[in-house]
């Protein structure tokens, strides 16, 4: 695909690259995971008339590239935004956040917040403005549907979420946008989205 800084996404080669240097940065099962994402956005997309199914994958692939950076929680999401920004890619900068919130509620990420006020202030503004496209949404639930280990079940990522960072009282609200979100995507594909994604049942329940 030519000239993708127009859509504001590196080419697939390049997300490679620079998912391979974050890596070296920082090391960690959070690597696997966005490549899963990327495949699975990828395979969604290819179903989907009006989604470019490269953009879709480089998108899921660099959702956590603010993770170069170090181990941090939600910080990740204003580290990625600003690393994609200084190379121009603004659709993955503007991905970077949107991933983390499906339920568009910043109150969501109290308990995970590790920045400044500064940033803070930023994220609620970003999102009191943003308007969710499919490429949001196609990556907010590619990210629930991606262990380091491959396709699971949402459940299970769920829970595996919950049990690394916690649970408050708008867990669950954002679980059913996850959900809708699901219902949304297979009303597009006509079919299960598990149908498109190798190997989930064997990995959700090994």
């Amino acid at each position: 695909m030519k000239n993708n800084i127009l859509n504001g996404v590196p080419t697939l080669e390049e997300a490679k690259l620079i998912l391979k240097e974050a890596e070296s940065l920082n090391p960690g099962p959070w690597v696997e995971h966005s490549k899963y994402t990327g495949q699975a956005a990828r395979l969604i997309a290819e179903n989907i008339e009006g989604l470019n199914s490269e953009v879709a994958e480089v998108l899921g692939m660099l959702h956590d590239i603010g993770r170069r950076v170090g181990v941090y929680k939600i910080r990740h999401s204003i580290d990625g935004y600003n690393y994609a920004m200084e190379k121009g890619y603004s659709l993955l900068a503007r991905i970077c956040i949107t991933h983390s919130f499906p339920y568009k509620n910043i109150n969501i990420i109290l308990d995970e917040w590790d920045s400044t006020e500064e940033n803070f202030s930023f994220l609620k503004r970003y999102l009191e403005e943003v308007e969710f496209d499919d490429y949001d949404k196609l990556i907010q639930l590619c990210d629930a549907l991606a262990l380091p280990s491959g396709f699971c079940l949402l459940e299970k990522r769920m829970v595996d979420v919950a049990l690394r960072y916690g649970v408050n009282e708008l867990t669950i609200p954002k679980w059913k946008v996850t959900f809708q979100l699901k219902d949304y995507f297979e009303g597009k594909m006509n079919k299960p989205i598990y149908n498109v994604l190798p190997d989930i049942i064997q990995n959700t329940f090994k």
